[in-house]
C-alpha cells in the first residue's frame, strides 16, 4: 500500500508540475542554442521564394446548430484572404432544425453547402468534405467558433516549410454573455505546455475549432471517432512531419453557459481521450523521443489521473495507523471537501474564490473523465452527435 500511495501521489505530480517545468527548461535551452546559432552560422528560416499564397478550404462540420451557423458562414466569407484562393465546405449532418435552410441562404461563388439527410456522426462528414475538397491545405474548424480575420494567412505561413503537416492555432473562450475573455488558469497553462511542445518538435493534437493541414497528409478515421482533432493531427506527426502552435492565430469560442453543458462535454471528450489511447499504441514508444515523453507525460498521465486519485484515497485508508498517513488523510478529505463546496457554489451561479475554483474545476474535469472511462467500457461508441452548447 505504501507503494502504490506514493506512486500514485508522485505521478500527479510528476504530470502536473514536474513535467511542465522540465519542458520549459529543454524548450528554453532548445531555443537559445537556434538563436546562438543563427547569429553564428547565419542560418536563415525557409523562405517562400515563389511569393505565392496556397489554395485552402476550410472545413465544417455542423449538427444541428441554427443558433450560430448563420453568424459563423459570415464570419468566414469575410476572412482576409484572397476569394479565389479560398473555398468554404460546410456539411450539415441530418440536422433536425433548420441549420440546413440557413446554409442553403448564402449563395457566393467559393461558399459549397453539402447537404446529409442521415445523421452519421462528425468523423464521417469530416471525411466526406476531405475527400470533396480540392486544395493542399485544409483549415479545420467548429460551426460555433468565430475566426480572426487574419486567421488563414496567420496559418498558411507555416506550410512554407515542406516539413510542417499541420498547425494549430489558439482558441479564446468567451462568456456568451457578457463576451469577456473565460480563459481560465488552466486553458492558459495548456496553451503554455502547448507552445513549449511545439518548440520540441512534440505537439499534440490540436484546438478543433482552429488547425490546418496538409491534405495530403490526411488518413480517414473511423466513424465512431470522438476525438478527431487529436488523432488527425496525432496521425501527421507519425508521418515524421512537423506538427507547430501558433499562438497568433486566434478563434474565438463561447463557453458552456452551465456545469451540465460543460460536464456532458467533458465526459464525452474522456471518452475520446481513453478510444485514442487504445486505439495509438504506436505513441508510446521511447525511440519517437519528445513525442513520447509528452504524450506519456501530458496525456497519458492525465488520462489516468482519476485512478491515481482513487489510488492514493484508498491506499491512504490502508495506512492509518502511521501519522505521516493520518496528515495525508486529512488533507485529501480537506482538498475534496473544498472542491465539494467549490462545485455545489457554482452549480447554484455564485461566485467562488479563484483557488477554490481551480480546485473544484480540478475534481470535476477527473470526475468526468473518469465517467468517460467506464463509458468506454459500458458502451457502444457511436460517432453520432452529442451535442452541447459548447
Amino acid at each position: 500500500m505504501v507503494y502504490l500511495f506514493w506512486l500514485s501521489v508522485s505521478l500527479i505530480i510528476y504530470s502536473y508540475f514536474i513535467y511542465p517545468v522540465l519542458l520549459i527548461i529543454f524548450s528554453v535551452l532548445k531555443q537559445t542554442i537556434c538563436d546562438i546559432q543563427h547569429l553564428i552560422v547565419k542560418q536563415q528560416p525557409p523562405l517562400n521564394h515563389t511569393g505565392l499564397l496556397p489554395n485552402v478550404s476550410i472545413i465544417v462540420a455542423a449538427y444541428n446548430e441554427s443558433a450560430c451557423i448563420e453568424e459563423r458562414v459570415r464570419n468566414l466569407l469575410a476572412l482576409d484572404y484572397p476569394v479565389e484562393k479560398l473555398t468554404i465546405h460546410i456539411g450539415s449532418d441530418g440536422s433536425s432544425d433548420n441549420t440546413a435552410e440557413m446554409l442553403n441562404r448564402f449563395n457566393e461563388k467559393n461558399y459549397h453547402v453539402h447537404i446529409f439527410e442521415v445523421n452519421r456522426g462528425k468523423m464521417s462528414v469530416l471525411n466526406d468534405l476531405i475527400e470533396q475538397s480540392q486544395d493542399d491545405i485544409l483549415i479545420m474548424s467548429d460551426a460555433n467558433t468565430h475566426f480572426n480575420r487574419d486567421v488563414v494567412y496567420k496559418l498558411v505561413r507555416h506550410f512554407n516549410d515542406e516539413k510542417v503537416g499541420a498547425v494549430c492555432g489558439e482558441l479564446h473562450l468567451v462568456d456568451a454573455q457578457s463576451g469577456d475573455n473565460k480563459d481560465s488558469v488552466y486553458w492558459r497553462y495548456e496553451q503554455i505546455l502547448k507552445f513549449h511542445e511545439s518548440r520540441l518538435g512534440a505537439l499534440l493534437g490540436a484546438n478543433g475549432g482552429i488547425y490546418a493541414m496538409r491534405k495530403a497528409l490526411f488518413k480517414p478515421l473511423a466513424a465512431n471517432t470522438i476525438i478527431d482533432d487529436f488523432q488527425i493531427v496525432m496521425n501527421i506527426s507519425k508521418d515524421k512531419y512537423k506538427t507547430m502552435y501558433d499562438p497568433e492565430a486566434i478563434a474565438i469560442e463561447e463557453v458552456a453557459p452551465d456545469l451540465c453543458s460543460e460536464e456532458a462535454r467533458r465526459v464525452r471528450i474522456g471518452l475520446g481521450n481513453y478510444q485514442a489511447f487504445f486505439n495509438m499504441g504506436w505513441a508510446l514508444n521511447p525511440l519517437l523521443g519528445w513525442r513520447f515523453l509528452a504524450y506519456l507525460s501530458h496525456k497519458v498521465c492525465r488520462w489516468f489521473v482519476p485512478h491515481l486519485m482513487i489510488g492514493a484515497f484508498i491506499s491512504n485508508c490502508l495506512l492509518l495507523n502511521q501519522v505521516t498517513y493520518q496528515i495525508s488523510f486529512v488533507g485529501q478529505v480537506t482538498f475534496y471537501l473544498i472542491a465539494y463546496y467549490g462545485i455545489k457554489r457554482q452549480k447554484s451561479d455564485k461566485k467562488v474564490n479563484p483557488l477554490v475554483g481551480l480546485i473544484a474545476f480540478f475534481v470535476s474535469m477527473n470526475i468526468a473523465l473518469f465517467k468517460g472511462f467506464i463509458r468506454y467500457f459500458n458502451s457502444n461508441i457511436q460517432g453520432t452527435w452529442e451535442r452541447t452548447t459548447r
